[in-house]
């Protein structure tokens, strides 16, 4: 089944690619000539996620997925949450993002947080679906591991005494919010194939 994925970012392609498994062909926007800007100005993940979905269906009609993440730190009352891939400003990167992260939890203690996915589907104009994952944790003093991408250095998932990027991918996607978010895709769709 090919599916167009509102995505740029390679890492997250790859990472879903890894995760939804055979049976299912990830396509880009770029792949079908489309390099324009993706619009995501909702205030929430699921905002986010729901419209670069229609937005896809609208141009291109055909089945669809769009995820919008965030990292929600308690300290920070949930920030930087919607805003966690532009935190330090419109032209930041994933380090300018992490750097400013660390500075702000500077001698604080409590580094409680979690990531969040929001996946949208949409197969018909008609139907939205949404699948959501989470993944409890916290955050680390300083970054660690060279692995996963965003602010992964400095994410150590409960029960774990590494960061997301000390894991292997397969270790990263078995515990990860998009991990879980994809596979509750997966399952739905193999469901729906199998009737």
């Amino acid at each position: 089944m090919d599916l167009l994925f509102a995505t740029a970012n390679k890492h997250k392609l790859q990472e879903a690619r890894e995760i939804l498994g055979s049976g299912f062909n990830l396509i880009t926007p770029a792949s079908l000539g489309f390099n324009g800007d993706i619009p995501e100005t909702a205030d929430t993940l699921e905002g986010n996620s729901r419209m670069k979905a229609s937005f896809l269906w609208q141009q291109f009609g055909i089945p669809c997925i769009a995820d919008d993440t965030g990292l929600l730190v308690d300290s920070l009352g949930g920030r930087p949450g919607v805003y966690s891939a532009r935190y330090a400003g419109p032209e930041a990167d994933p380090v300018k993002n992490t750097s400013l992260l660390l500075r702000e939890l500077t001698d604080i203690d409590d580094r409680k947080a979690r990531f969040i996915t929001v996946v949208t589907l949409i197969l018909s104009g008609k139907d939205i679906l949404l699948f959501e994952g989470t993944v409890e944790g916290s955050i680390a003093k300083s970054a660690y591991g060279s692995g996963g991408f965003g602010y992964d250095p400095v994410f150590i998932p409960l029960g774990y005494d590494k960061t997301l990027a000390e894991l292997t991918p397969d270790e990263k996607n078995k515990i990860s919010h998009r991990g879980i978010a994809m596979r509750k895709l997966s399952d739905y769709l193999h469901s729906i194939n199998s009737k």
